[in-house]
């Protein structure tokens, strides 16, 4: 399954909120479609399934990615889920949409996919590069990616910026000091879930 390009306001309705993947929030409440607002009780397949499509959507990645994503977690030591989350949130797009360098995940893939960052002072352009305690984050020295960073700085999409980064506004630098603690992800989700999920597929 590919990644998803349809409306993401669509998604957000179905799935609850969505940080990662838009800014806007819809006006209706309830899912879209004919039965939207009819309650129906849902199985726990359903319930499972919503969750993992949550993951999927916030951070842009596909089925395949995620199945990967999960056979790392499980090799991990300590919680399955809480690994996962780890990996997915220490992707290059992610940690740049978590610095404010962008609005929406799928825009900070855009900046590194054009060539806009650097890691370590060299130029990266691969969105799922896992960014490691100690690397460098920051905006190509050339004026369009300045530009660029600048008109995304001011419509951030997270105010809080985690205890794991650090940014300075004045150079475009951020830095990844550790490894995201649970606490600090924005995305509610319930990650055992997604485990479970995947492990009645197999």
């Amino acid at each position: 399954m590919s990644r998803y390009r349809g409306p993401r306001l669509r998604v957000v309705r179905r799935l609850g909120g969505l940080p990662g993947l838009s800014r806007k929030s819809p006006r209706k409440t309830y899912p879209p479609g004919q039965h939207g607002q009819a309650r129906k009780k849902r199985s726990e397949y359903a319930v499972r399934l919503e969750e993992k499509q949550k993951l999927r959507y916030n951070y842009g990645v596909t089925e395949k990615q995620l199945i990967r994503y999960v056979r790392k977690a499980r090799r991990a030591t300590g919680s399955t889920g809480t690994a996962l989350l780890e990996m997915l949130e220490m992707r290059l797009d992610n940690t740049i949409f978590r610095l404010g360098m962008a609005g929406t995940i799928p825009g900070a893939r855009q900046l590194v996919n054009h060539g806009h960052i650097t890691v370590n002072g060299r130029v990266v352009n691969i969105a799922s590069y896992q960014c490691r305690p100690g690397d460098v984050i920051a905006v190509r020295d050339r004026d369009r990616s300045r530009r660029l960073v600048e008109t995304n700085m001011e419509y951030p999409g997270l105010a809080n910026l985690p205890s794991h980064l650090e940014f300075d506004k004045n150079t475009f630098t951020g830095k990844v000091n550790g490894i995201i603690e649970r606490e600090w992800i924005a995305l509610q989700i319930n990650e055992l879930l997604v485990i479970e999920y995947y492990s009645r597929m197999a």
